[in-house]
């Protein structure tokens, strides 16, 4: 962990993910139901959610307070993409295996697929603690020289588009 750290665009984004995880935490604690998205970068994040500005910005900057007090674990998100990424990469190398071993033999295609999925679900459920594990290496809640610049909004058809931005 400490070497992604030592290059400064990877410790970046990694600080701005969890503080975005940190934030999308707080909303929905405040606001059950909020439909969210979010995208960190070393410059910080954006969050699509239909709640105005001010709201945003009171929420990150909770998360942030919350993060810098010891709060590690607003990092870790049920709704992060590498949750989804793991389970989806270990479920489908799991099937191709099943796929590239079957395929030597004279049974028919279809067996093979129906054999494939068959295991492909329950190891795609079984998985879903790799997910939060591996969030431990795309976050970093260590944000205490974090701060948070500026939180712009954009209206669109579907909410607000926030950009988030953020220094070290």
């Amino acid at each position: 962990m400490k070497n992604l750290n030592r290059i400064p665009l990877v410790r970046a984004t990694r600080r701005n993910h969890a503080l975005e995880h940190a934030t999308m935490k707080v909303l929905a604690e405040k606001y059950k139901g909020i439909r969210m998205m979010g995208h960190s970068n070393p410059g910080g994040f954006i969050l699509l959610a239909d709640l105005p500005t001010e709201l945003v910005t009171d929420a990150v900057l909770e998360a942030r307070r919350r993060l810098q007090a010891g709060d590690a674990q607003l990092a870790i998100h049920p709704g992060c993409g590498t949750n989804y990424a793991a389970s989806s990469l270990l479920a489908g190398s799991a099937s191709f295996a099943i796929l590239m071993a079957l395929s030597r033999g004279k049974t028919p295609k279809w067996w093979h697929i129906l054999i494939a999925a068959l295991v492909a679900v329950p190891v795609y459920i079984l998985s879903k603690p790799v997910g939060p594990r591996l969030q431990q290496f795309t976050t970093d809640a260590q944000i205490d020289e974090l701060d948070v610049n500026l939180v712009t909004s954009q209206k669109t058809r579907n909410g607000f588009f926030h950009q988030i931005s953020t220094r070290a």
